[in-house]
């Protein structure tokens, strides 16, 4: 049976790979190095930066032994682990053909010049000793704010993984979905500009580099790869399987980690059943695993590499014999032409051992782990512009493209202090909390490093406060009355901000800034910034505000910096504890009024929404569920705006009706919920709220017809032709008591009835309905409606 198995496979790589040499290019067969990929063409890096990069990043060194400090090889994944990761089909067929099974992959195919029976030979004993490489799943345990349900890696929900791949950063390196839908913004004026020019102009304008598309790190045959369970874990710790740390660690939540596996796998795979293998064919493996040189780029306790080969100050580029010519015997890499050139230049006259100035191997190190993928310094990187619309704030406000894209790291080494800048990269600090994308954390000592070759390569020197600042000290006073007439318009303090605030929060600014750079951006924010919306408070050098300490400019800027660093023992500014004190019951009038918040049944993302017939209502829009109705006042929104940990919002009327946790909308055969993309405003101000339910997008609309009715209306639509119909489940009312009158009655004990409306057949359940939603085409709709009332 094996051997028919082996045939089979055989047969299937034969045609993988005739295939592929007819359908793509040698640019995507070619080892896919992010940072050389995007700047060796362009030039933007060196030749013998970019050799140097090829040197580390397909792990030449790991074999190839040198002296050269910066050239540490990136290294394989770690394989203790392997064989409770990834399907052993997957692994034999990756082991037969590398190249193929994962386009871009920088490991080399060490087998390649093999006699094709010989070789399914060796990958079997490979696959039998690495699949024997196992280790149990660490304990995830539950908290109190993050609650982890019973096999949650089985939990995952296809629609909310693509949310999250599309927001977190994901997208950054790896390809966003063509189909996935981003919120349409304003051209900024840079764009602007950019559409008007040709390519010849961008270039003479130093351009170029804006237009220039960025291409994705490949994901490989992940639903081949990984379970559900073993890419959940994966993402959760990266780097205990990846140890370069290439793919950093966003500190998932484990149901967000869940939710990504299962649109990454395209669905929920379970955990393959163990296989009994021959003991002499795992040893036959893991002599071949050291022989083969697999060590020298792969961890496995108590396997240590067997030979030498020759160090790379001895390697001849120029041999009939290399790895560049993919000679007899050795590891095959299938190189391009450009990448052949940039080794063989590097290699000549060992110019990978010339010493560099601090910018170069900073910059060598940005671009070992594609901190140009989301950051721009010195004008090179940063996010492409094919992929910024993925970028967002957390409420789509408009901040422009410095307010939601990552920030530059030019001058940074001038502008933050080295002890925060470690906590960043450890994440012990959370930064930009506004922006949909997270700051992940990074591994491995040579990022322990980077802040002091920031601070290096910038030129940073040391002052104090009082070199800088001179006697700031008394000037407290003064410093909160500017902060009023300025920088509360834009930025919070202590967590408290006007109403509609989204920004950085000052309170740590002296801990994070150094003293220098603070007084020469506030001196002139658009000078050290380019294109920064931060507008100047002392244009032409002089203050606007001439009533504060005699308009000195120097010692208003010290009165800021001297505030700021005790804003924790003063006063807020003025203008915030105004609007604390005020009134803030809000009472619709004309139009229903929509507020984000915290509630007690709709959980941390409710959405309250007032209507001008007393009759409200709460939405959650993790759940996807109606939560709470209730009729009279709607709510105080003080906690929600000014409270710096914000406690749960209260409904302030009465007659409250709770519903069901859960999701309301699911799809009965497989029982995918609805995730949830957004709510928009119609212009009666009425809140659509946005939902995907594959196939489907779906429109939810709740409204109050009067003071005791709501009707609530799911519109589906499909934006390509769905080919049979579908059953949806509407879970609404649940509890003793609940029960049918009729086939399109559900009424509750308390009084309450749901009536439900449907054209599509439609069957009665103990908690709602189950609806037959029809084939559609594009642009063809289908409604279901349920009015509740009291």
């Amino acid at each position: 049976m094996r051997s028919i198995g082996l045939k089979i496979v055989r047969l299937a790589l034969i045609l993988s790979v005739g295939l592929f040499t007819l359908t793509n290019t040698l640019r995507a067969a070619e080892p896919f190095v992010a940072g050389y990929d995007r700047f060796a063409a362009s030039k933007e890096i060196s030749s013998v930066t970019a050799g140097r990069l090829l040197l580390t990043e397909l792990s030449c060194t790991a074999c190839h032994q040198t002296d050269a400090p910066t050239l540490t090889p990136k290294g394989g994944p770690d394989l203790s682990a392997v064989g409770s990761r990834v399907h052993s089909e997957w692994l034999q067929d990756f082991l037969m053909a590398p190249h193929q099974m994962k386009q871009g992959i920088t490991m080399p195919d060490v087998l390649a010049e093999l006699p094709y029976q010989q070789k399914e030979q060796v990958v079997a004993a490979l696959t039998a000793f690495l699949m024997s490489n196992t280790q149990p799943y660490p304990e995830i345990k539950a908290g109190g704010a993050s609650p982890v349900p019973f096999e949650f890696w089985l939990k995952g929900n296809i629609e909310q993984g693509r949310e999250l791949y599309h927001k977190r950063g994901c997208v950054a390196c790896h390809e966003p979905d063509a189909e996935y839908e981003t919120v349409e913004r304003k051209p900024t004026p840079l764009d602007q500009i950019i559409e008007q020019l040709d390519a010849d102009e961008l270039k003479e304008l130093g351009l170029s580099q804006l237009i220039r598309p960025v291409n994705s790190v490949p994901h490989g045959r992940l639903s081949e790869k990984y379970n559900s369970r073993s890419l959940t874990f994966f993402l959760l710790n990266p780097e205990k399987a990846r140890p370069a740390g290439r793919m950093p660690n966003f500190q998932f939540e484990p149901m967000d980690a869940s939710h990504i596996a299962a649109y990454l796998l395209s669905g929920k795979t379970p955990e393959p059943k163990p296989t009994e293998v021959e003991a002499s064919l795992v040893e036959k493996g893991k002599a071949f695993f050291v022989d083969l040189g697999c060590v020298n780029c792969h961890s496995i306790k108590g396997l240590k590499p067997a030979g030498q080969v020759k160090p790379l100050s001895e390697l001849d580029a120029s041999a009939e014999r290399s790895c560049l010519k993919g000679s007899d015997s050795l590891p095959h890499y299938s190189l391009s032409t450009r990448q052949i050139k940039s080794l063989t230049e590097v290699l000549a006259g060992r110019q990978y051992i010339r010493n560099e100035g601090p910018d170069a191997q900073l910059e060598f190190r940005l671009l070992q782990r594609n901190c140009y993928g989301c950051h721009e310094r010195d004008q090179k990187g940063g996010v492409g512009r094919n992929r910024k619309a993925y970028f967002e704030t957390v409420r789509h406000i408009d901040l422009g493209d410095e307010g939601r894209i990552p920030p530059p790291l030019t001058g940074v080494g001038e502008k933050l202090t080295q002890s925060w800048m470690k906590k960043v990269l450890e994440g012990k600090e959370k930064v930009r909390p506004h922006l949909t994308a997270r700051m992940p954390v990074f591994s491995g000592e040579e990022i322990q490093s980077l802040p002091a070759q920031f601070a290096t390569a910038d030129g940073f020197q040391q002052q104090t406060d009082r070199e800088v600042f001179g006697q700031f000290q008394g000037l407290e006073s003064a410093g909160r009355s500017l902060m009023g007439t300025g920088c509360v318009q834009c930025h919070p303090i202590q967590g408290e901000a006007l109403p509609g605030v989204v920004g950085v929060d000052l309170a740590d600014v002296t801990d994070r800034i150094h003293p220098a750079w603070f007084k020469k951006f506030l001196f002139n924010p658009g000078e050290v910034k380019p294109r920064t919306r931060m507008p100047t408070f002392f244009p032409k050098g002089k203050s606007s505000n001439q009533q504060i300490l005699d308009g000195d400019v120097d010692r208003q800027i010290a009165a800021l910096w001297a505030y700021l660093k005790d804003s924790a023992n003063q006063k807020l500014p003025e203008k915030i504890l105004e609007v604390r004190s005020r009134n803030y019951e809000l009472i619709p009038d004309k139009r229903p009024l929509v507020l984000r918040t915290f509630m007690e049944e709709a959980g941390t993302h409710a959405i309250a929404v007032g209507f001008p017939q007393k009759l409200h209502f709460a939405y959650d829009a993790e759940q996807i569920r109606l939560a709470e109705v209730w009729q009279g006042r709607f709510l105080d929104a003080r906690g929600t705006w000014f409270e710096r940990f914000t406690p749960p919002a209260v409904p302030l009327g009465t007659k409250r009706m709770n519903f069901p946790k859960g999701a309301t909308l699911r799809l009965s055969d497989s029982k995918s919920t609805a995730a949830f993309r957004g709510y928009r405003l119609d212009k009666q101000g009425h809140p659509m709220f946005l939902l995907r339910l594959s196939p489907w997008d779906v429109e939810e609309q709740i409204d109050a017809e009067n003071s005791d009715t709501i009707v609530r209306t799911w519109t589906f639509n499909a934006s390509r032709p769905t080919d049979k119909p579908r059953e949806v489940q509407l879970r609404l009312l649940a509890g003793d008591g609940v029960h049918h009158e009729g086939k399109t009655a559900l009424v509750h004990p308390s009084g309450l009835k749901l009536t439900l409306k449907s054209a599509g057949n439609t069957e009665p359940t103990k908690t709602g309905w189950r609806v037959a939603v029809p084939a559609l085409q594009p642009m063809e709709t289908f409604s279901i409606e349920v009015t509740y009332q009291w």
